[in-house]
């Protein structure tokens, strides 16, 4: 789930103008969130519309569609992903993150530990390993957070001190439970 290049034909790319994706349409979230296209490659971000309070529902997550595993996608169970056929998509990666994407409820919420909530005009964010066990594209992160943690691969590569300092959805806490 990265963000995308979108062209002045409407097209999204995630590497270069050349490979293009339909832009999402199936959930409006127009009303919470607004997506910034930006300059240069998995540069354009989600912006929230909206002030709430730690650990509040931002959205229900709607639209969905079952999906091959990549960078677009997320993971709902041990084999399974889904598409999430609108602009959450955008919702970029950060070790310090805003928002929680709880698979197990389809619904996104406010992290728990955000210190002050959400405000409007905040970029919206998630951890990507809380869903992910080994992404389909791995990527050295940007978020500039004192504790970032460089490399993101997924929850299968994280040691025991990261698991404790992030929230994880239950698919991913089993699958580490179980070593797989």
């Amino acid at each position: 789930m990265s963000p995308q290049f979108v062209s002045p034909e409407g097209s999204a790319s995630p590497v270069s103008q050349g490979s293009s994706i339909s832009k999402p349409t199936k959930f409006d979230v127009s009303h919470i969130l607004r997506v910034e296209i930006l300059p240069g490659d998995f540069a354009s971000r989600a912006v929230s519309k909206v002030t709430l309070p730690a650990g509040a529902l931002f959205t229900p997550i709607k639209g969905i569609t079952p999906a091959t595993p990549s960078y677009l996608t997320v993971q709902t169970g041990p084999t399974s992903h889904i598409s999430l056929n609108s602009d959450l998509q955008y919702i970029n990666h950060s070790c310090r993150p805003t928002v929680e994407f709880d698979m197990a409820k389809n619904e996104i919420r406010v992290a728990r530990d955000l210190k002050g909530g959400l405000k409007e005009g905040d970029e919206l964010s998630f951890f990507y390993p809380s869903s992910e066990w080994n992404m389909d594209q791995p990527f050295q992160c940007r978020c500039k957070d004192v504790q970032c943690l460089g490399s993101i691969q997924g929850a299968k590569y994280l040691g025991e001190n990261d698991m404790k300092r992030f929230w994880f959805n239950d698919h991913i806490l089993k699958m580490k439970e179980r070593g797989c």
